[in-house]
């Protein structure tokens, strides 16, 4: 879905990095697969809210970000 990033947040825990996407108002957070996929999908979402761009992102059935581009 395409989707304006209201906020984003991560921590310096391992693969702990969310976004709260307009489309849902809610909070989702970036599915922890992979270091460098977590690392990747919050540098496009935060890219997207840096530059007021919608991203188009992708949930699995538990509402985890699991892709997201421009």
């Amino acid at each position: 879905m395409w989707t304006t990033i209201n906020q984003i947040f991560a921590s310096h825990h391992s693969q702990n990095a969310w976004a709260h996407l307009a489309s849902t108002s809610a909070w989702h957070k970036i599915l922890p697969n992979a270091t460098d996929g977590t690392t990747n999908v919050h540098l496009v979402l935060t890219a997207a809210k840096a530059n007021d761009k919608q991203a188009f992102v992708v949930l699995d059935g538990g509402d985890n970000i699991t892709q997201a581009y421009l």
